[in-house]
């Protein structure tokens, strides 16, 4: 038992640079109170004494500013974050070594009762500061949730999701050779879920409109000599063509414009 309170003190210590020493966090994190409190929650929801298991994750609510209903399942090592606002639905499941910062919502969308209504999380998953994860779902392992997003459906192992609604940035995170044990080895970790080194796909995507554009006008300006040399039409004068020359630099000058702002 004991063990497994210091393993959770000490994944903590390895995630949060703040944290200085195990009485530190033992008595100045709300988050592991929160999760300690809820263990007894849980094991007085599976013993069938329900208002009593709701009352206390109440007064766990009013100690801790984190809400947790007591039929949720926790694993080992999760650690909230600050933790204020966070809110955990009754079918939630979050797997070991997550991590969940500041007023996340793990949430459902469905009114039935005796179903899976709220999401599962697997091992090492971080859901950073106002994200909402609605439905009943699995989060796969690894993967990560950018701050305040709003999941709607699954994410693959390993990978990033952003926006409103949620969509998937990078599906391969490099895996750490070191092992997953937060408390035996220095295990790959992105705080907030920043993913480094990765471009959001909307960018990217206007990115390649902007170089199928160059790249069709090329085309056509080349069209054009043709279809004028086989013609026979006059050659302009200098004066004209240095005059078309200038006015499509100028568009071709904000693409250029335009496409830089989006690399960075």
């Amino acid at each position: 038992m004991f063990k497994a309170l210091f393993d959770e003190v000490d994944s903590i210590i390895a995630r949060d640079p703040a944290a200085r020493h195990r009485l530190e966090v033992m008595t100045c994190y709300p988050g592991l109170h929160a999760v300690w409190l809820h263990r007894v929650a849980h094991f007085l929801w599976k013993s069938g004494l329900q208002w009593v298991a709701r009352f206390w994750s109440m007064l766990t609510r009013l100690l801790t500013g984190i809400e947790i209903h007591p039929g949720a399942k926790i694993g080992r090592r999760v650690f909230l974050d600050h933790g204020l606002g966070i809110v955990i639905g009754e079918t939630t499941e979050i797997g070991d070594d997550c991590t969940i910062y500041q007023g996340v919502t793990l949430g459902g969308t469905s009114l039935y009762k005796g179903v899976k209504r709220h999401p599962t999380l697997g091992k090492g998953v971080v859901i950073s500061a106002g994200a909402k994860v609605l439905g009943g779902f699995t989060v796969g392992d690894g993967a990560r949730v950018g701050s305040n997003a709003v999941v709607l459906k699954e994410i693959p192992p390993g990978a990033t999701a952003v926006g409103v609604p949620a969509r998937i940035l990078h599906p391969d995170l490099p895996a750490s050779d070191r092992g997953t044990d937060v408390n035996d080895k220095k295990a790959y970790f992105s705080a907030y879920g920043i993913t480094p080194n990765v471009d959001d796909p909307v960018s990217m995507a206007l990115k390649g409109l902007i170089d199928a554009t160059l790249e069709q006008e090329a085309k056509i300006k080349e069209l054009e000599r043709i279809v004028a040399k086989l013609s026979g039409a006059p050659i302009k004068s200098n004066a004209n063509a240095e005059l078309k020359t200038s006015e499509g630099t100028e568009p071709k000058r904000d693409l250029d414009t335009i496409k830089q702002w989006l690399k960075e």
